[in-house]
């Protein structure tokens, strides 16, 4: 409870209000952020957990917090900011879920003096192992990162079950997808709106773990869930409007990036040099969509015209 409270009131989760799902810095104000979707990957894994005994409250405290070290525009951003640090210095490598771990441990203060928030090793696990990308579900197949707590295990299956149901529906929304494009498997489901969605796989989590305490969907419904998730690969996430906008976003980070490190007053005296650049990454990592487009418009593209 103490973890979830510090994690609620950190700088780093109000920022996810500002920070990209799918759509990147949206004029509509119902598509789904960073913190829209913390908050119902918590809803959908506390119920669960509360279902089937499980301690709800590591469970919140490890949702609201897994995507705490988003950079801006999503995934897009994560990887571009990745590749400049790599191209920078070998060893330089940047994941959200790594960066999340930096934010709780070192870069938030509290008590307005000690460093990091003092989380409990359970939390702070759950944080570094949630991310699978686009990665098939199975857990078991990949012992890398793996979860070390049931309410980890949880927390990492209800993320893809929530931007899994919450990007269908924004992607409705936006009419990038229309409900007669579904197949045959797909339709059944997918037709009846996001409570449907969520309860179909919730309950599956429910019944497999009260019958064989495993945290795990059944060999159906996972198949259903991998093939929504490639569904929406082709359909939205791998559009060419979507792609167009992330192409501006990575171009964006790389501008912001080498800026920082060679032009910036900020980082001028920061010495040694792989110091200087750890700090120009936290501090690109940490803006929000918002503040990146504003500090890209007044520091570089004003200079430009």
């Amino acid at each position: 409870m103490r973890d979830r409270d510090r994690i609620i009131h950190s700088k780093a989760f109000r920022r996810l209000l500002n920070k990209t799902q799918v759509f990147i810095a949206p004029n509509n104000d119902h598509f789904r952020t960073r913190l829209t979707h913390s908050l119902e990957v918590m809803q959908i894994a506390t119920d669960i957990a509360r279902a089937v005994g499980l301690n709800r409250d590591l469970t919140e405290a490890i949702a609201l917090g897994h995507d705490l070290g988003h950079p801006p525009f999503g995934h897009t951003g994560e990887r571009e900011l990745d590749r400049c640090y790599k191209n920078t210095i070998r060893s330089g490598n940047f994941k959200h879920a790594e960066f999340s771990l930096r934010i709780v441990d070192e870069l938030e203060v509290r008590s307005n003096k000690y460093p990091g928030l003092n989380l409990t090793w359970e939390v702070r696990d759950g944080i570094l192992n949630h991310s699978k990308g686009l990665s098939p579900l199975p857990l078991t197949e990949n012992k890398e990162n793996m979860p070390q707590t049931l309410e980890e295990m949880l927390v990492r299956i209800v993320d893809r079950i929530a931007y899994i149901s919450h990007d269908f529906d924004d992607a409705l929304r936006a009419d990038y997808i229309k409900i007669c494009e579904l197949n045959s498997s797909l339709k059944p489901l997918l037709s009846r709106g996001t409570s449907c969605i969520i309860n179909y796989f919730a309950s599956d989590l429910i019944s497999n773990f009260l019958e064989r305490e495993e945290i795990k969907l059944s060999r159906e419904k996972e198949e259903l869930l991998e093939g929504t998730k490639d569904f929406l690969n082709e359909k939205l996430y791998s559009r060419p409007e979507t792609l167009k906008e992330r192409e501006k976003a990575a171009q964006l980070i790389n501008e912001l990036f080498y800026y920082f490190l060679e032009k910036d007053e900020q980082f001028r005296y920061c010495e040694p040099f792989p110091i200087k650049v750890r700090r120009v990454v936290d501090y690109i990592a940490g803006m929000t969509d918002r503040f990146a487009i504003t500090t890209y418009e007044e520091k570089i593209a004003s200079r430009i015209y």
